[in-house]
């Protein structure tokens, strides 16, 4: 028996993810078709939260790690976001500038707390934080409190060549999807590198990595902070396309249901995440226009996964693409 090697696991999940992108193409031409704007704000939508769940599973899936707090760093960035937007200027790249930096700051300040524990302790931490923060924002009058920032300009984003009008559903949509596969495909490539290999090391046996002259604690703090600014970005995008930003984005429903877009779409694929994302987030539409209890649906969907397919989605399509692979004689 030939057993699938790693260069064909990345095949499979190469064309994976070429998959998932030309789907969302092919939904941008029948959404374009249709005229109807709503599916448009839709896709971005599961797209904007697909980039939440790909830090997520930097931290689950590659590091081992379970940040039950990371919608603390996705309505941070929409914070910082909105408020450079409406306060300072109009602009796409300035937002995005001020939401790196910010998210790198407050990313590090988080990871130094939090990063010390382990297990159960570490995912405690991040929720206590993300907790904090919220409830601070929520009672900050400055910050809009409960409210929130109402009346988010939307910027024109320009391209050089060519402008992106974010007001634009159609065009915003193709750009957010732009954004999330340079996300994507920045992570993918960073996971392959030494560092991400020391990462997934980590995950198996932290003492082994130790004990051969590295510092897991290091690693592990760039990973949270990086995670941190791909979480931030992705929700700089939020105030773009609502116009508005409330303090429910930092709280633990968006933090769990990242997660839960992780574990359906399959833990460690990071191309997962974004399944996970975009068929969760369709759901909850279609079953929220029939009854307001759509979390139950998806609280049955989360437990159904986990005990009966626990791979994920993706975690049982890779070993059938591995086989095909293998019987074409794909290595690269």
């Amino acid at each position: 028996m030939v057993l699938p090697d790693k260069p064909v696991r990345r095949s499979a999940l190469r064309w994976l993810a070429f998959l998932f992108f030309g789907l969302a193409l092919l939904f941008a031409a029948i959404a374009a078709s249709a005229g109807d704007m709503f599916f448009f704000r839709l896709g971005t939508e599961a797209l904007i939260y697909g980039g939440l769940a790909l830090s997520v599973d930097m931290l689950l899936g590659k590091t081992g790690l379970l940040p039950l707090g990371q919608a603390l760093f996705f309505g941070f960035g929409a914070y910082v976001s909105a408020l450079v937007l409406k306060n300072f200027a109009p602009s796409f790249w300035l937002a995005m500038l001020a939401v790196l930096v910010c998210t790198t700051v407050v990313g590090f300040i988080g990871g130094v707390i939090a990063i010390r524990a382990k297990g159960v302790y570490f995912a405690l931490i991040s929720f206590g934080l993300a907790q904090v923060v919220s409830k601070v924002v929520f009672n900050t009058r400055q910050l809009g409190a409960s409210d929130g920032i109402i009346g988010v300009p939307v910027p024109k984003i320009s391209l050089g060549l060519i402008t992106v009008d974010a007001a634009s559903a159609g065009a915003f949509f193709l750009f957010v999807l732009l954004v999330i596969g340079i996300l994507y495909a920045s992570i993918s490539y960073l996971m392959e590198t030494p560092f991400g290999r020391q990462l997934s090391a980590i995950r198996a046996n932290e003492h082994r990595v130790a004990f051969l002259g590295f510092d897991p604690w290091r690693y592990k703090l760039a990973a949270f902070v990086l995670a941190a600014n791909v979480a931030g970005l992705s929700g700089a995008l939020y105030p773009m396309l609502r116009g508005f930003i409330s303090p429910d984005l930092m709280f633990f429903q968006v933090s769990g249901n990242a997660i839960i877009n992780v574990i359906v779409g399959g833990t460690g694929t990071l191309i997962g995440a974004l399944y996970g994302s975009a068929i969760l987030t369709v759901l909850r539409s279609v079953v929220g226009s029939f009854t307001e209890h759509h979390q139950i649906v998806i609280g049955v969907i989360f437990v159904v996964s986990v005990i009966f397919f626990p791979k994920g989605l993706i975690g049982y399509l890779i070993p059938a693409l591995e086989r095909y692979w293998v019987r074409k004689g794909v290595t690269n």
